[in-house]
């Protein structure tokens, strides 16, 4: 046959497959296009098409895995300002106690337009641009302080429950960090140290977005090896973008692989990624990563590929177990998206990290602390945990005492960035357990009190002062930190030359 001929061919045979796939995709867009006409001609209610196409890009994540979903136009913009670590706004941290009522400021953003304008913790949002947002959701409101960069806000807030203050507000673009310190200094610059222990470095690290690496090698230079151990802390961090994870990684080991991944074909679509000759924290310095059950994803893959390498060991409890891997396909010309699980990820042993919702505690998922490192914490703690944790890391007024809402209740563990915006993960925080007694019962037991009652109520107002004074000396205060470093002051001495006599 002439090779014209098998040019001919092949052109035929290619054009055939592409108008298949092309029908064939045609067709099922036909089936829900023709579904929605009728819908909107024969309901017997007026329907909005709009609704109706989402609710049938709904319809489809609910027959795929739980980390799927599709994204809307409305919700797209925070999420690509999640990843990206920044959003437009006026850079407050905001919560609502309870529905309908104002939206209560945790706190502005250090270097915020809020905090230069004059909003201060406890202040509740009442207008936003003269519209009465009293009653509206955290969303609603969110979304009205945001905007254009560069545009002026006006709103109108109740401070102190009697006082109503009118404050003119820029819109600027908002960083949020990922990695931060222990405490701030006087500068408000992270310190990259545990408070009074201060040979001990200490990172926390929130979430992992497009900033997390360049934010975590700024902070290992700025300790620049000196220290004589690192504890970074991934409690609570859902994690984020899988590259950040790997380059995280990287900064800890010389050589081997850091995660595997495998998609629906086992055999021609894994990968593997491998750690780079260098590394910013010196081999011999010990290190310990503290993880629970919210750490979750890229947290994972960072703490489970430093155990594996037997980098750093792991203290506190199991973590959540989210092995799978999401590619954010744009959807409407990038308006909306679909995220969508491509792969699962595997730890450098090749053990699974996933756990599925038929999974025993006694099967292998997730990563489990080091022997002897596994520390619960009661509620208490994680309470005293998150209040301690919001008063390091935003900005605080002496002379302004507000209730801080570490028994809210929190949402089940996410394994990817809080959307809402303006907030930051916050782990450790937990619902205060629910006593059972009312008024009378708690009044009557008030002169049955024993003297190991009293004694409790004694140490618990001492805690509550280390809170406040920011110490550690208090191995009650975090009890998986403090194991930590018990563990690492251990491993430094153990590395200290013995002295002999002549």
């Amino acid at each position: 046959m002439p090779l014209r001929n098998y040019h001919i061919l092949l052109l035929v045979v290619v054009v055939s497959v592409l108008c298949h796939i092309t029908a064939r995709r045609t067709h099922s867009a036909l089936i829900v296009g023709d579904a929605i006409d009728k819908i909107e001609k024969y309901y017997v209610d007026p329907v909005d098409h709009r609704q109706l196409l989402e609710s049938a890009m709904k319809g489809l994540q609910t027959e795929l895995d739980e980390h799927s979903q599709f994204i809307p136009p409305e919700s797209f913009a925070q999420f690509e300002q999640s990843l990206a670590q920044e959003f437009a706004g006026i850079g407050v941290l905001v919560e609502q106690p309870e529905p309908n009522t104002p939206v209560r400021v945790i706190t502005p953003l250090v270097g915020s337009p809020a905090l230069r304008a004059g909003v201060l913790p406890g202040d509740r949002i009442l207008k936003v641009d003269g519209e009465d947002v009293s009653t509206s959701t955290l969303r609603e409101v969110s979304d009205r302080l945001g905007g254009v960069i560069g545009t002026e806000v006006k709103i109108v807030i109740l401070r102190d429950d009697s006082e109503h203050v009118t404050l003119q507000v820029m819109r600027e673009q908002i960083p949020l960090d990922s990695v931060l310190g222990d405490y701030r200094d006087e500068d408000s610059q992270w310190v990259y140290r545990v408070r009074n222990h201060p040979r001990i470095a200490m990172i926390r690290c929130t979430s992992f977005g497009e900033k997390t690496a360049a934010e975590m090698e700024r902070a290992l230079r700025t300790l620049d090896n000196d220290f004589d151990a690192l504890i970074l802390d991934l409690r609570g961090n859902p994690g984020g973008l899988l590259n950040a994870a790997v380059a995280v990684c990287d900064m800890f080991i010389e050589e081997g692989e850091i995660v595997s991944t495998r998609g629906r074909d086992r055999d021609h679509k894994a990968t593997s990624e491998q750690a780079t000759a260098g590394t910013l924290v010196e081999p011999q310095i010990p290190m310990a990563i503290l993880i629970d059950g919210n750490s979750a994803s890229a947290s994972e893959i960072v703490s489970s590929c430093l155990q594996d390498h037997q980098r750093a060991a792991i203290v506190g409890t199991r973590s959540f177990g989210k092995g799978t891997v999401q590619q954010v396909m744009m959807l409407e010309y990038g308006r909306s998206a679909f995220k969508l699980t491509t792969a699962r990820y595997y730890r450098p042993s090749g053990a699974n990290i996933h756990r599925t919702p038929e999974a025993k505690d006694e099967d292998v998922w997730g990563v489990t602390p080091d022997p002897g490192l596994e520390v619960e914490l009661s509620d208490e703690d994680r309470k005293a945990i998150s209040k301690r944790w919001r008063r390091a890391t935003y900005p605080v007024w002496e002379d302004r005492e507000i209730t801080w809402q570490a028994d809210r209740d929190e949402p089940d563990p996410a394994p990817e960035l809080d959307l809402e915006f303006g907030t930051v993960p916050e782990p450790g925080a937990t619902p205060e357990p629910d006593s059972g007694n009312d008024a009378s019962d708690n009044s009557a037991e008030e002169n049955k009190r024993s003297d190991s009652d009293a004694t409790q109520d004694s140490n618990a107002e001492e805690q509550e002062q280390n809170i406040e004074d920011g110490s550690f000396d208090d191995p009650t205060l975090d009890p998986q930190l403090w194991r930590a470093m018990e563990y690492l002051q251990q491993q430094i001495d153990d590395r200290k030359p013995t002295s002999r006599a002549a």
